[in-house]
């Protein structure tokens, strides 16, 4: 069993937002696998069940807001009795990989997200893999305004690609692992390797 978790903000205001690609990917991902399927509300989240490539899969949607979403990945981690560096992939926004482009990692630091630094200060560790999705840096636009903000026409098509890239590298993560999604998911990164962005996220609750 795996459970892959989209981190986002709940409520119909931050639909499509940046900030919301976690939630986007998961959605993706269980129209595809489970579109029967609907969500329950448990782990202080949504979770939907799916079989992906032959491994069940918990699809989990945190509705703490972003910087409390390690509640929900915990609780549902202990529930069904899954290790984190190796049953866990958290898909997430990241401000220093550019729009259309994904990046998998078997572990690392938060890079200033919010959401993953309350997970690693639930869990106590972050030997977990994690699908970057960029979204580009903020420029002159305060950083709150920009996560929380829409894609603009000319990121939309970009980011709709991504998104549809990463779920299907979270397909690949279920099914075969994580060494193959990153082999096959990574060459196609725009900009070189992965680097963890040093600009923190903003402190409000929602980011």
């Amino acid at each position: 069993m795996k459970l892959i978790v989209g981190l986002g903000n709940p409520g119909s205001e931050y639909a499509g937002t940046r900030h919301n690609v976690g939630f986007s990917v998961i959605d993706r991902l269980a129209r595809r696998f489970a579109p029967d399927a609907a969500p329950k509300s448990k782990f202080a989240g949504l979770l939907t069940d799916a079989e992906i490539g032959g491994e069940k899969c918990i699809l989990l949607k945190p509705t703490t807001f972003m910087n409390l979403s390690g509640r929900s990945v915990l609780e549902a981690l202990q529930f069904f009795k899954l290790e984190a560096s190796k049953d866990l992939l958290v898909i997430v926004d990241d401000l220093a990989l550019p729009c259309g482009s994904i990046r998998l990692r078997p572990d690392g630091s938060s890079g200033g997200h919010n959401g993953l630094t309350d997970i690693g200060l639930k869990l106590g560790s972050n030997y977990w893999a994690r699908l970057r999705i960029g979204i580009d840096l903020p420029g002159r636009i305060p950083q709150s305004d920009y996560v929380l903000g829409k894609f603009s026409p000319d990121q939309q098509p970009l980011a709709d690609a991504s998104m549809t890239e990463a779920a299907q590298a979270a397909e690949v993560w279920a099914s075969k692992g994580l060494q193959e999604a990153m082999n096959r998911f990574n060459t196609k990164a725009t900009r070189g390797a992965a680097i963890d962005s040093n600009n923190s996220h903003s402190t409000k609750e929602t980011t």
